[in-house]
């Protein structure tokens, strides 16, 4: 059930805030073998918040937008009283005295956070495995990795384990997972959600974002917790935004360039994401190809990504190397290697790529590209030494961060295999909701919240 219509149903005391919530840990539980959704399930405290909640129903308290849905954590954000791992040994007793603001906000709005959802190490990877959690698996096949580093956040969404996630993207991380699971992502403009645990605040390039099923959850979602924080600066010049449900989308004469150099799709991604040009264009969007010459500043997005791994983490190396997983060890010396001026010379090309892009706005309006170049890929695959950066995983995706512009996944088809495929819209800064909106016309048209994995229809 979308968060929206839960959120009806509960207000007009139609639905159980207890019955829901005993409803979503049933389905945790259930999957937690498999799936590996959730790395801690607080199971009491959601039971105690959900009674609360249908009392304040009762006694016609005034009900936050989101009062009595349940909602996952990414194990990145501190959490008062509970136990934040960050997917790590270093923190395996780690329980916070404070929540994130955006976890604050959220139970502001009624939220009932029913659990941590799992992150490899640091959200490093792009795919959710670790030596503290094990593999975070696809619900449209256990084989298959469910993307990362918000793998427990897609999953959850994609299986029915709550509604919507709060998850991260520095490289993909929200996107990557939303696509292999069939749901939907935002990475926000840089600065929209405040984003309060970057390392640095000023060459920041990560932020926090929903993952849900529907484009209203994730405008629900977005709505709900934006606003500036005096400790992320990129947010204080945020702008309002205009609300989501104040217009409805309108492609006609709608510029959009098909980015179609960026990455080199299988078969299958390729004809889904025709069909959803076509879509576009059968709402009066004008098609164009776009960006074949940007430099894409894929090396330079490797020096920037492994050096800041090493200045962030590098130090517990000494005590935790046999604790920590490979990969990131791995990574940690790759960054190792990189002097002040290769590392320079790649915050430049940044600039230059963020150039490009603008540039880019001045003919459209919007850019699409796929998300995930294949589907979800095997295990196996994911065990690689290059992590996220093996056969092209995220070059569709990173160069938004660079840039810093809102960049939306949602489902475009599925391909040969029965997986999900995904379509990615970026918009210029701050045009969010624009880019919702783009999102919701093509689910108006290309519906995909009703097509659940196997394993949830089930449950």
């Amino acid at each position: 059930m979308p968060a929206t219509q839960a959120a009806e149903l509960i207000r007009k005391r139609e639905l159980s805030p207890v019955t829901y919530v005993d409803a979503v840990l049933a389905a945790i539980e259930k999957t937690q073998p498999t799936v590996n959704a959730y790395v801690t399930v607080t199971a009491d405290a959601a039971r105690a918040e959900a009674r609360a909640a249908e009392q304040a129903v009762m006694d016609r308290q005034k009900l936050g937008p989101l009062h009595g849905v349940p909602v996952n954590i990414k194990d990145l954000f501190p959490t008062a009283g509970v136990l934040t791992t960050y997917g790590s040994a270093i923190h395996a007793d780690t329980v916070p005295a404070e929540d994130d603001v955006l976890v604050s906000r959220l139970k502001a709005a009624g939220a009932i956070m029913v659990g941590k959802s799992t992150t490899p190490e640091f959200g490093h990877n792009g795919h959710t495995t670790g030596p503290a959690f094990g593999m975070t698996r696809n619900p449209w096949n256990l084989d298959r990795t469910a993307g990362g580093s918000s793998g427990g956040c897609g999953a959850a969404a994609a299986a029915g384990l709550t509604p919507i996630g709060l998850g991260t993207d520095g490289a993909g991380s929200i996107r990557l997972p939303a696509a292999a699971c069939g749901v939907v992502g935002l990475k926000p403009t840089t600065g929209l959600l405040p984003y309060e645990q970057t390392s640095d605040s000023f060459f920041n390039y990560a932020v926090a974002g929903p993952l849900t099923r529907t484009i209203a959850d994730a405008a629900l979602m977005t709505e709900t917790i934006a606003g500036p924080s005096p400790l992320d600066p990129w947010s204080l010049g945020a702008p309002r935004q205009e609300p989501f449900g104040a217009r409805p989308a309108n492609l006609s004469g709608t510029r959009i360039g098909f980015l179609s150099g960026l990455g080199k799709p299988a078969d299958d991604v390729a004809a889904n994401t025709q069909a959803c040009l076509k879509a576009f264009e059968g709402m009066g969007a004008i098609v164009e190809e776009a960006g074949a010459d940007i430099d894409w500043m894929a090396e330079q997005a490797r020096t920037m990504y492994f050096g800041n791994l090493n200045v962030y983490f590098g130090h517990h190396l000494a005590e935790w190397r046999d604790k920590m997983d490979p990969l990131l060890v791995h990574w940690i010396g790759l960054g190792q290697g990189f002097g002040t001026v290769e590392f320079r010379k790649a915050q430049l090309a940044r600039s230059r790529l963020y150039r490009s892009i603008q540039k880019l706005f001045e003919r459209y309006d919007f850019l699409v590209s796929p998300t995930l170049q294949e589907t979800a890929i095997t295990f196996d695959r994911t065990k690689d030494m290059t992590g996220s950066w093996a056969d092209g995983w995220n070059a569709c995706v990173y160069p938004f961060n660079q840039t810093g512009n809102p960049a939306l996944t949602v489902p475009s088809g599925f391909g040969r295999d029965g997986l999900p495929t995904a379509l990615q819209i970026v918009g210029p800064w701050w045009r969010d909701m624009e880019v919702l909106r783009v999102g919701a016309a093509l689910e108006s048209v290309r519906p995909w919240a009703h097509k659940r994995p196997p394993l949830a229809a089930g449950l």
